[in-house]
């Protein structure tokens, strides 16, 4: 079994998750008479000028902001960063945990890619877009990738912090970087907010199976080490 050996919250909190994007999903499928497509439209026109919705709510320097944040979620940065972690863990010889890692951005990326293709969900076209797009709308790619790869990379950083604090911090930094990725995607315009919200939630059930096989491997070698 693939869950074998996990525990028994670790499979509930992946179960919630992937139960709550697909539940997101059914409901957004139904397009402008769907149940959420209101609450989407009040979203998105509460971030923007009632007389321009070109003009997002706030000062120049938070849409400037938004804009850089957003870049933080896209494949060359998730590539980069993951290199960047991907050495740190070499230099660690944490060796299974590279292989995971490569497999998490690898596999979050084809998901997402697949999901969308399978969706086709229309970009939102109530609102300007502020920022480049190229693909379909649900899930949010920005969204989901930046869950994956920041929560796993987390993860893994946070399995060799020797101090509960450095543990904490750095899973907060995942956890911010995540929010704060998805909320830019509603704030430029160019992604629904059930969009984020099935991308944060596809993310963090990918996130935390790829934490909870770490953990198994980890647990896996202890044992033949202390019983050697």
């Amino acid at each position: 079994m693939p869950f074998q050996g996990l525990s028994r919250r670790t499979c509930i909190l992946i179960a919630i998750c992937f139960a709550a994007a697909a539940l997101v999903a059914v409901l957004v499928r139904g397009g402008e008479d769907g149940p959420l497509h209101r609450v989407d439209e009040g979203i998105l026109l509460a971030l923007r000028n009632p007389l321009d919705r070109a003009d997002p709510v706030g000062p120049l320097w938070m849409e400037i902001f938004f804009r850089d944040v957003t870049a933080l979620g896209s494949h060359a940065v998730i590539v980069l960063v993951g290199l960047v972690v991907a050495g740190y863990l070499a230099l660690q010889r944490e060796r299974a945990s590279v292989m995971l890692l490569a497999a998490s951005l690898a596999g979050g990326a084809i998901l997402s890619a697949s999901l969308k293709l399978a969706f086709g969900r229309p970009r939102p076209e109530l609102v300007a877009h502020l920022a480049d797009i190229h693909t379909a709308s649900f899930p949010s790619g920005h969204a989901m990738l930046s869950a994956v790869a920041y929560l796993t990379l987390a993860g893994l950083l946070a399995r060799v912090q020797p101090q509960p604090r450095l543990r904490r911090f750095v899973i907060a930094v995942g956890i911010g970087t995540t929010a704060l990725v998805g909320i830019s995607r509603v704030y430029l315009g160019v992604h629904w907010p059930t969009d984020v919200v099935a991308g944060w939630l596809l993310g963090a059930a990918w996130a935390l199976t790829c934490r909870a096989i770490a953990d198994r491997i980890e647990g896996r070698r202890f044992r033949l080490r202390t019983d050697g």
